[in-house]
């Protein structure tokens, strides 16, 4: 992430002849709605070729799920990311971080903060599914992914590993 636009650091790929535009928001998590419209208006021809990947307190740490749409939940960053798009319709991937061990600090020190050592190995393992998901989402689509993806942690035996 090199470029700083659309309120965002951006780097962009360009796997065969098509255009991936990576996209990380430097606005709060509250108002990141703001800089993906910026770049959505700019870039796509609407809101079904976005994908928002987000960490997600509401999933155990580890487990994926893939959506072609839906609410924005407990996650203030996806409400913020539809309201500015203007559409439920936003394919997301949830990456989860589970609730941790939080105290009445709340939720903001658990999810700014550093992953245990002993929940290094489950990051490095998700954060590899991760990646194979969102390629299956641009390779063959957000269905296909989430038939291929939404399985709970433990069962990667149908994905593919040469992604």
């Amino acid at each position: 992430f090199e470029l700083e636009k659309f309120r965002g650091l951006v780097s962009e790929a360009r796997p065969g002849a098509g255009k991936i535009l990576l996209l990380k928001p430097l606005t709060f998590m509250n108002v990141s709605g703001e800089s993906v419209a910026l770049a959505a208006r700019n870039q796509v021809d609407g809101p079904e070729e976005v994908l928002i990947v987000y960490d997600d307190v509401e999933l155990p740490l580890g487990r994926l799920r893939l959506r072609a749409g839906g609410s924005g939940g407990t996650h203030n960053g996806m409400k913020s990311v539809i309201e500015r798009l203007g559409t439920r319709d936003i394919p997301r991937l949830r990456a989860g971080v589970g609730t941790g061990d939080y105290d009445s600090k709340g939720l903001a020190p658990h999810v700014l903060g550093k992953f245990r050592p002993e929940e290094r190995g489950i990051l490095e393992t998700v954060t590899d599914r991760a990646t194979k998901a969102v390629l299956a989402c641009i390779d063959d689509g957000i269905d296909s992914a989430m038939n291929l993806y939404n399985r709970a942690a433990d069962d990667t035996s149908q994905e593919p590993d040469n992604v």
